[in-house]
């Protein structure tokens, strides 16, 4: 498609998609300055009917919002990795896990994460982007990629996606446009021509694409389907080869050479492929063609406060919208009050001209002086005989209407209300029950819950997202790259790396293109004292526990969650405790550590002294046996020395001989079982002491 022909088509998609969203993101950009901006409780026709009026700004609304944003900065959400089966012992998981937090880190994530969230509940819609950059842009020979994640601000007024993409993380959008301005200058200096208007009019059906001291231009990310045709061959051995249009195209000679050498074709499959071409655009041209994109995602994340469809039009909302009218009439309120508070308070005398002539220094320095009598003329009458005459009138003190005091407790019963009453949790004493705390505590969460929500949806699309970017960015065979784990330690990966698989095939391990996995955010509840709550638990636990080994764990558990400035290393030391005791797993680093630990362990001073006792123990058993195998070998000789003796005697002392030998053969075995019987009592006693004092040595002690 002809360049011109791709500008006309998007131009008119931008129009189309502006049009239909243009009010509803103007209400978005209204509630974030409501609550940010000082000045802007008062915008629109209110500022005209109190022109000349005090015109005060009790924002209550700013303060409900900053709850949500610390709920949510102190309840991070991140990305996690899973293999399609359900298994746990794909290492590519940790892999991806351990990249993606180096990506987020090195490129500032925070902040993007943010500014997405603060807009979205503060206007309801928020967005931030996926990128890939060179590692080192100065290094024409490094062509080494990473990704990055950036803030999109006021998402409200420059993000605009398909109008026919329904699901909330836009993961069925076609096209996007990200709009951004830049002086008129900086535009001459970056494209080398003046900006130029496209000569239409402002309103709510078309953009402004050029004004006096701005220009705006546009990030334009639309999907390209190519249809192929995959066909799979089979050769000598079985193996499977699959070859693309592509592959024959580039090679016309490949389908002799694969029936040359015996291979045959088994079946073919049609396929769509996906990319995602970048253009930046003016209001009348392209500027530059980008290519094609990392990934096969549009990488542009979006993430709502509120949302949903009414009339097939995608409605947002974040925390101000609602409460908006109720700090207004607040505002109103306050301010009338106030001007009624500056009128003066005391009735006043009123006289003519004529009364006060000479002496209207004493009415003036009264309240200073305090004279004991105040003077005025007397009034003439028609006559001309002067008269005595007090006041004309007298000045009335303003009041303070009841249906205004009536209003002031409405409102502030409304905005309490609306914005769900987060200062309960300020006013919480020390002697209110520990569930009264966390009912209070509850209802806060409950606030921020499903703000917290719809941004794990736009976190789970990022990681989606950069799992299709690095498919296509982290290829480089033996590149060396960092990793975090999810304590926060830093490791290192080589990609491609040779090795042997289970059936000891020569393989590459670590290959990012195969990285095929589920992606799930984990969101835990948006209390700020989840940690607190943690250790109070581990605490209670602790309480009942009676067995030594199940304290020390629990004791352990406690210190790794405890807060504060200087704790981490202490953190840190627990942590490796539990991990020798075998309750929390080990990292890949951990592993190496332990095993090297135990390469170079000297032996104990203890353990050595036991395994002696025992040895010794075990040598006097051995003893103890040689000793009666020595008595049964004497018996067996005694024996052979008596039955050659009767050779040399009579028959009749035969007779008597052989009663005695029997008689003395029954003696000498009772002695013999006797013997071993002894001997085996020993040797178990002896086996017995030298374990009890090896496990005695070994037992921990109770901390």
């Amino acid at each position: 498609m002809k360049k011109e022909d791709i500008h006309s088509k998007a131009m008119a998609d931008f129009d189309r998609i502006q049009s239909s969203v243009a009010q509803e993101r103007e209400q978005c950009l209204e509630d974030r300055r409501f609550y940010s901006i000082p000045g802007a409780q008062w915008e629109g026709a209110l500022d005209n009917q109190f022109e000349n009026k005090p015109k005060f700004e009790v924002n209550k609304v700013h303060l409900a919002v900053i709850k949500i944003f610390n709920e949510y900065r102190n309840n991070r959400i991140s990305v996690d990795f899973m293999a399609k089966d359900g298994t746990d012992n794909d290492s590519m998981v940790d892999i991806c896990d351990g990249l993606f937090r180096a990506d987020e880190r090195d490129s500032g994530a925070e902040e993007a994460y943010d500014n997405c969230f603060e807009e979205a509940v503060g206007g309801g819609m928020g967005a931030f982007r996926l990128t890939s950059e060179y590692e080192d842009e100065e290094d024409d020979e490094n062509e080494q990629q990473r990704i990055r994640i950036e803030p999109i601000y006021d998402a409200d007024s420059s993000v605009f996606f398909d109008l026919d993409s329904k699901r909330q993380d836009k993961a069925d959008a076609k096209y996007c446009f990200v709009i951004y301005s830049m002086t008129p200058e900086a535009y001459e200096d970056e494209y080398g021509k003046s900006p130029v208007s496209i000569g239409k009019e402002i309103s709510f059906t078309e953009y402004d694409w050029y004004a006096e001291d701005m220009v705006h231009i546009a990030e334009y990310y639309v999907f390209e389907e190519k249809k192929e045709t995959v066909r799979i061959f089979v050769n000598l051995t079985g193996d499977e080869e699959k070859y693309t249009d592509e592959d024959f195209k580039e090679n016309p000679e490949l389908e002799n050479d694969l029936m040359t050498i015996g291979t045959k074709e088994v079946r073919s499959k049609k396929i769509k492929r996906r990319k995602v071409h970048k253009y930046i655009l003016s209001g009348n041209e392209i500027l530059e063609d980008c290519g094609v994109i990392a990934g096969k995602n549009i990488p542009i994340i979006p993430g709502y406060g509120k949302r949903w469809y009414v009339d097939s039009v995608e409605r947002c909302m974040g925390h101000v919208r609602l409460v908006k009218d109720t700090q207004r009439l607040k505002n109103m309120l306050t301010s009338k009050l106030a001007e009624l508070s500056a009128a003066s308070t005391v009735s006043k005398p009123i006289f003519t001209p004529e009364q006060m002539s000479g002496y209207e220094y004493m009415w003036a320095e009264d309240n200073i002086k305090n004279y004991p009598y105040l003077v005025v003329n007397p009034v003439t009458n028609a006559t001309g005989d002067s008269m005595p005459s007090g006041p004309v009138g007298y000045t009335k003190a303003p009041e303070i209407p009841q249906a205004l005091a009536a209003l002031m407790q409405l409102v502030d019963i409304d905005t309490k209300e609306l914005l769900g009453g987060a200062g309960e949790a300020e006013k919480m004493l020390s002697h209110v029950s520990g569930k009264a705390h966390e009912m209070i505590q509850k209802r806060i969460d409950g606030q921020a819950f499903i703000y917290m929500s719809n941004f794990s949806k736009a976190i789970r699309r990022a990681g989606e997202v950069w799992l299709s970017m690095a498919k296509d960015i982290y290829v480089e065979k033996g590149r060396k790259m960092k990793t975090i784990s999810n304590n926060g330690q830093t490791g290192s990966v080589e990609l491609l790396q040779p090795g042997l698989d289970k059936m000891g095939t020569v393989t590459e391990k670590n290959d990012m293109s195969k990285a095929t996995f589920d992606v799930a955010v984990d969101v835990g509840p948006s209390s700020a004292s989840q940690r607190a709550a943690t250790v109070q638990s581990l605490m209670g636990m602790m309480a009942v526990t009676q067995d030594p080994e199940t304290s020390q764990v629990l004791q352990s558990m406690v210190m790794m969650n405890m807060e504060g400035d200087g704790i981490s290393d202490v953190r840190d030391f627990f942590r490796q405790k539990l991990v020798r005791m075998g309750v929390v797993p080990p990292t890949d680093e951990e592993k190496e550590q332990l095993a090297e630990e135990a390469k170079n362990a000297k032996p104990d001073a203890n353990e050595m002294a036991l395994e002696a006792m025992a040895q010794e123990a075990l040598a006097g058993a051995k003893k103890k046996e040689a000793e009666v195998f020595k008595t049964l070998a004497d018996t067996e000789k005694i024996k052979a020395e008596t039955l050659n003796t009767l050779d040399e005697i009579d028959l009749k002392k035969l007779q008597e001989s052989r009663a005695y030998i029997e008689q003395f053969e029954k003696i000498q075995q009772q002695r013999q079982q006797q013997a071993m019987q002894q001997q085996q009592a020993m040797m178990q006693q002896a086996q017995s002491q030298a374990e009890g004092q090896i496990q005695g040595q070994q037992t921990p002690n109770v901390m």
